[in-house]
This record gives structure tokens, C-alpha cells and sequence, in this order.
């Protein structure tokens, strides 16, 4: 059984209503995602991992943070973003990631 979390980002000038961008639009891509891996045991956590109208040049992000400790705890073992600069648009801080 594979543990997957789905994070979420949107930056405030990317404008939080655009509807195919939206915190609501990532997830529920991911959601379908996660569910087409039902047979390999993938599985949706409860937890939700959103950071609204904050950017992805940091990795100070109270969503990411939370996601990072429950990582850290063994309560994920998958994170499935709907593109990947929605986890960081910094190269540096995503190999930081990757390492995690």
C-alpha cells in the first residue's frame, strides 16, 4: 500500500481564481491520478497539503512544512503534485525535496 498526499500550491499573481489553476483544479487532477493507481495499492490520505497565494520560490510554506513533518513521521510514502513547479520553482530547493 503506497500513502499519497496531494500538494497544492497557487501564487497570488498567478491569480487564485483561474479555474484551470485552481487549488481545486490541482487536486482533483491528482485525485483522478491517484485513483488510476488503485491497482498498484495507491491510496488517498485524508490530510490535505494546500499553500493559497503563496509563491514556490521559498520553502516556507506552512501546506509544505506540514507536509515535510508527516514525511518525515512515515504517514506518506507518495506526493503527487499536478505540475512540478507547483512543489518548487527553485531547482535547488527541489533537489532538496527530491532527497526527502
Amino acid at each position: 500500500k503506497q500513502r499519497c498526499a496531494i500538494y497544492t500550491r497557487k501564487s497570488s499573481e498567478e491569480g487564485l481564481e483561474q479555474e484551470f489553476n485552481s487549488l481545486h483544479a490541482q487536486r482533483e487532477a491528482c485525485e483522478a491520478f491517484i485513483a488510476s493507481q488503485r491497482s498498484e495499492g495507491w491510496v488517498l490520505v485524508r490530510d490535505q497539503y494546500d499553500d493559497g497565494g503563496i509563491s514556490g520560490g521559498t520553502l516556507e510554506r506552512p501546506g509544505l512544512k506540514r507536509l515535510l513533518e508527516d514525511i518525515e513521521d512515515g504517514l506518506v510514502d507518495v506526493v503527487v503534485v499536478y505540475k512540478i513547479d507547483r512543489l518548487s520553482r527553485s531547482l535547488a530547493d527541489f533537489a532538496k525535496l527530491v532527497e526527502v
